[in-house]
């Protein structure tokens, strides 16, 4: 399950993503699950709702909000989370009351934040397992191309999102 689809089903229907998509591969294919789960919910993406969290040097910067507040934000990680949840904190809103949040990866950040954060934990030995075959197989055979493989994830459910209107699919 997709970040978004959790804050869809939980009635978010204004959930903007943070993430420079031209920082990492990984960070442009969060992105790209963000913009899928909004197609697969039959909404439309808006250019208002997408955020950047660094400049082009992968340096983090002031996060600059839509005039419009939106109801939930999907983080390309737990560190960016943590570094919104601080940040809307400092702000005067509340999280999960004003505006739900999810991150990714399940790390340290994941715990620290307060509230702590909803997140999508990445299989790590699953990935290192299958980098490992995909490198053994390459050296195997040189002329083989390599693809790109999809690791599963799973929802640490915590209390970084509110149910405005819960939706059953």
């Amino acid at each position: 399950m997709k970040s978004p689809t959790i804050l869809i089903q939980c009635g978010h229907r204004d959930i903007a993503y943070m993430g420079n998509i031209y920082s990492t591969s990984s960070i442009q294919d969060r992105d790209l699950g963000y913009y899928k789960s909004l197609l697969e919910h039959g909404m439309v993406f808006e250019d208002r709702l997408l955020l950047n969290d660094r400049d082009e040097h992968g340096r983090y910067i002031d996060i600059v909000f839509p005039e419009k507040m939106p109801t939930a934000f999907v983080c390309n990680c737990d560190q960016v989370a943590y570094i919104l949840c601080e940040r809307l904190n400092a702000m005067g809103y509340r999280v999960p009351d004003d505006c739900s949040v999810v991150g990714f990866d399940n790390d340290v950040y994941a715990t620290l934040s307060t509230p702590q954060l909803t997140t999508v934990e990445v299989d790590i030995v699953q990935m290192a397992r299958m980098a490992v075959k995909t490198i053994m197989d390459k050296v195997a055979n040189p002329s083989r191309h390599i693809v790109r493989v999809l690791v599963h994830g799973k929802i640490i459910y915590r209390d970084s999102v509110k149910t405005i209107n819960k939706q059953f699919f």
